[in-house]
């Protein structure tokens, strides 16, 4: 009898950690091969965890509820074979499989890659011990929010990996009675979770929220786990995006013809259906290649300008959450590749069957308000972005053509876009110019094209 460690898998570049929410075996169940073991979540995605090999489930060194590592041993699986076969070495990789996701770009403040990353870590400052201490643009943002200065967020005890102060860590601080007001001219001693230390007084703060008196018929429903990251997620995006939306309105009628004409031969040739997205789709990576800047990020006073065009599209699931696959490399792409694309991740995203690199790296992002009759919208960043398209229904209605003979009225397809953008980076100027050309790409689709 062997034993196989059964580690915590990691879920994309920039997850640290996850949390065991359930154990679907318990010590000594028989397992079989790439059966699931238990269900994780972080910020990014709720898994299961398959087993690596059959046998028997052996100890369990974390309890449900316990936010581990990656990469730590979180129990044993006891099979038949060598202690060769046992070693750290031979065993499988873990693929976790995603069962269900929140909306992708909204789980973290700012991440950049790696090679950034460790340029700007070396730029932070100090810990009071004279020490280098990384913290997180998610980390950093929340102390920002809640007004702590970086002396009390260097006393903070941190249960990440070396001593990182984690998103937990900052919510149980806060939620011990951080104050908000005082401000420290002098470093404050070692902080104990349960003290209130000093700090500097926020630049801007929101509202407390406001304790909601009922009576009468009401019913009070408890947001469950995911929509409170949601939530969480949406109010972060906010405070860290100051938000200007701008309008068009585009005459997609030769888009719309062309589509028309087409879908019936493409289904049967390609076993597919042509939606719109991927003709969307196609027309933000030409426009981006316009303006590359609304393909970036920011990581406080830099701007992150991001070479790969990786489009998000947001889809909402029948369960009503959100989710958000990637394209990536879109702008490498033809037509008939974008729409195989896009009508694959659709369809793991609707049978849970989405693999973490599939949402992923994503640069811009694509929500359709249309797809639930509304003509135009004004959406939230999706973090660490710096722009969001929003697409409307597309309406059949008067409008005036200029013609060689004069200005004629005709019915025309037209449609809404809408883009919210980060003004600390994108201008009006830039954001309406962005959007002007978008919607100039789609009025001049070629409707003699083939695919």
């Amino acid at each position: 009898m062997s034993k196989i460690e059964l580690v915590m898998p990691k879920m994309g570049e920039s997850i640290m950690e996850a949390t065991i929410l359930k154990w679907l075996k318990k010590e000594g169940d028989a397992v079989e091969i790439d059966e699931p073991i238990l269900e994780i979540a972080t910020d990014k995605v709720d898994s299961d965890v398959p087993a690596p090999e059959a046998g028997i489930m052996g100890e369990i060194l974390y309890p449900e509820g316990e936010t581990v590592e990656v990469g730590k041993i979180i129990a044993y699986i006891h099979t038949e074979g060598s202690e060769a076969e046992a070693s750290p070495s031979a065993t499988p990789a873990i693929e976790p499989k995603v069962v269900e996701k929140v909306m992708e770009p909204l789980t973290q403040a700012v991440p950049v890659a790696e090679t950034v990353a460790t340029v700007v870590a070396a730029k932070k400052p100090a810990s009071s011990n004279g020490q280098g201490r990384f913290y997180s643009p998610l980390v950093l943002n929340m102390a920002r929010a809640e007004g702590i200065s970086m002396e009390t967020l260097e006393n903070i005890p941190g249960t990440g990996k070396g001593g990182r102060v984690t998103k937990k860590d900052m919510l149980q601080f806060i939620k011990n009675g951080a104050p908000t007001t005082a401000r420290t001219t002098a470093p404050t001693p070692a902080v104990q979770p349960s003290s209130k230390p000093s700090v500097s007084t926020p630049k801007s703060k929101p509202a407390p929220a406001v304790k909601t008196q009922t009576s009468g018929n009401v019913e009070i429903v408890e947001m469950d786990r995911m929509r409170r990251l949601i939530a969480d997620h949406m109010v972060m995006s906010k405070q860290t995006s100051p938000h200007v939306t701008s309008f068009v309105e585009a005459d997609v009628t030769n888009m719309v013809n062309w589509r028309n004409k087409v879908k019936g031969d493409f289904l049967k040739r390609e076993g597919q259906k042509i939606t719109f997205t991927p003709l969307l789709i196609e027309a933000c990576v030409k426009a981006i290649r316009d303006f590359p800047r609304i393909n970036s990020s920011v990581d406080g006073y830099n701007v992150i300008l991001k070479k790969d065009i990786n489009i998000g599209m947001a889809a909402a699931l029948p369960s009503g959450n959100l989710i958000v696959p990637v394209i990536k490399n879109a702008d490498q792409m033809n037509l008939l590749g974008l729409t195989k694309t896009v009508n694959g991740l659709v369809y793991k995203a609707r049978n849970n069957k989405l693999a973490p690199d599939d949402i992923q790296g994503g640069t811009f992002t694509l929500t359709n308000v249309g797809t639930f009759g509304n003509v135009m919208g004004t959406p939230i960043i999706n973090q660490p972005q710096v722009a969001i398209l929003a697409t409307g229904a597309i309406k059949k209605k008067p409008a005036v053509l200029e013609t060689e003979h004069g200005d004629v009225i005709a019915i025309r397809h037209m449609m809404f876009l809408s883009l919210s953008y980060d003004h600390r980076t994108i201008d009006g100027a830039l954001g309406g110019s962005f959007l002007r050309r978008v919607a100039d790409y789609l009025e001049a689709f070629d409707g003699e094209r083939t695919v």
